[in-house]
Parts: structure tokens; C-alpha cells; sequence
């Protein structure tokens, strides 16, 4: 297979601008072969086995063989859409239009744009784009954070619902806690927002999250639960809320637990 290396787009510098333009740069599976080869050496190939540089010999799988070594690899190795049969022309579109939508996309939504057959494959794609845009180093939430939890109704593949109690249910999803945390932006309006599901409201569960999650100093927000007490010592502005008006702090949000529905 022979790919053209052409001028434009450059690879990690230039972004199609409209539909028309990302057509004319990706239009097929070679051209967006291209795109990744310069995006991942931008000086020419290098062997991730020998370590030596130079033109590699290209199989009809799209496979690259150095031509020092002979070790095959390929230059989606590693990458989202690696070990897949989805075409990357399609993965390509569906990054495009995850990055122009202001208001978030659903799987349901990728599925319909990019013409899937199957919504788990856009859950997929979606999933692993989603994973890659959470940079590792990026900054911790600053100013004045609310922290709270709340219960999803979600299926949970890893613990599903027991045959017996799900008869019993009207539908098939169960109850998952996940606590956030909010940046409340003056004089109003909301800023970054940070997700994590938890087993239990306690405090090995949440003060570790916050931790991890809101920078030291910052003025933190909760309600009145006995988790976030101590938070007081560690470095944050705690300032804790009974709700209801109620002097007794909550236990849980579990039904069967003190405190319910609090």
C-alpha cells in the first residue's frame, strides 16, 4: 500500500472546519492512514522495536515492517481505535463530531450521525473518546466546590439485578451512588464538574474523591452527612449545610438507614 504523505493537513495543528473540508481530507481509510503516520512520526518512521528510523515496508493489512528488524506494527497500535473493525474513517468523523457539539453527544445520537449498526459500537467509541479526552495532570477544582451525591438508575453489567428482583421491577436498572463535585462560578452560574461512582457514602469512600479532586484552600460545600467532618482537616474551607433544616445529620442516603430521605 502506498501512502501519500501530502502537505495538508498538518498532523496535531490542523482541524477540518466544516464537513466539506473533513470529506476532502479523510475520504478514505488511506488518507486517514496518512494522517496518523505523521501525527505519530513526524520525522518518518521509527521502529518501536529496533529503534531505527527509516521508510518500512507496507504489507496489504496496513501493517508496517521494519525493514532492520523485521518487526511488524501498525500505527493505530495503542491508540482508541486500535484492535477494532470499525473503519477509522468512521472513528475519525465520530472525534470530529464529538468535538463540535457545544452541548455533549449520546450514543444513541453517534449512532444515528455516523450510521452504526449496533448501539453498543457507539457506546464504545464513545466511551473510549470520552476516556482519552480526561487529561491525567489536568488541574483540581478551585474556588468554591460543592460536593454531593446522588443515586443513578443505571445497569450495571459487572453486579447485575438479581432474576427474582427484577421481575418484581417495572424496569430493568438499579440504583448506583456517584459523588460530584461542582465549581459554583460568581455571580452565578456552574464551571468544571468531576464524577465518581462510589460503593457507600462514607468517609473512605468520599474524602479520598475530594481530595483527588478539589485543590487545598479551596472553600468546600457539603451537606450535613458525617463523611465530610473531616474534611475540617484537611486544608479546605468546609462549610456544612444540614438539610431540612434539621440540627441531626444525615447517616445515608440508603432507604433502611437514619436519616431517610435526607
Amino acid at each position: 500500500m502506498d501512502i501519500q504523505h501530502n502537505a495538508a493537513p498538518d498532523a496535531g495543528k490542523d482541524c477540518p472546519r466544516n464537513w466539506t473540508e473533513f470529506l476532502d481530507w479523510f475520504g478514505s481509510e488511506e488518507a486517514c492512514l496518512a494522517y496518523l503516520e505523521r501525527l505519530r512520526w513526524p520525522a518518518g518512521f521509527v521502529c518501536p522495536s529496533c529503534g531505527v528510523a527509516g521508510e518500512p515496508y507496507r504489507s496489504s493489512r496496513s501493517r508496517l515492517m521494519c525493514r532492520s528488524c523485521s518487526h511488524q506494527s501498525m500505527v493505530t497500535a495503542g491508540a482508541i481505535f486500535a484492535k477494532t473493525r470499525t473503519p477509522l474513517r468512521v472513528w475519525l468523523a465520530g472525534a470530529w463530531y464529538l468535538m463540535n457539539q457545544k452541548q455533549g453527544v449520546s450514543a444513541l445520537g453517534l449512532q444515528r450521525v455516523l450510521g452504526l449498526g449496533g448501539y453498543e459500537t457507539a457506546w464504545t467509541m464513545l466511551h473510549r473518546f470520552r476516556r482519552a479526552m480526561a487529561r491525567p495532570d489536568r488541574e483540581r477544582l478551585k474556588g468554591i466546590v460543592e460536593v454531593d451525591e446522588t443515586c443513578l438508575s443505571i445497569c450495571d453489567r459487572e453486579a447485575p439485578m438479581p432474576e427474582d428482583q427484577r421481575k418484581r421491577r417495572k424496569n430493568r436498572t438499579h440504583q448506583v451512588l456517584v459523588v460530584m463535585a461542582v465549581e459554583l462560578l460568581r455571580p452565578k452560574g456552574l464551571g468544571r464538574i468531576r464524577l465518581h461512582r462510589i460503593d457507600n457514602d462514607s468517609a473512605e469512600q468520599v474524602v479520598p474523591f475530594v481530595q483527588a479532586s478539589i485543590e487545598p484552600g479551596a472553600q468546600v460545600r457539603t451537606d450535613g452527612s458525617a463523611a465530610y467532618r473531616e474534611l475540617e482537616g484537611l486544608g479546605c474551607d468546609h462549610q456544612r449545610t444540614v438539610m431540612l433544616g434539621s440540627a441531626v445529620t444525615r447517616t445515608s442516603r440508603w432507604p433502611g438507614y437514619p436519616g431517610w430521605p435526607y
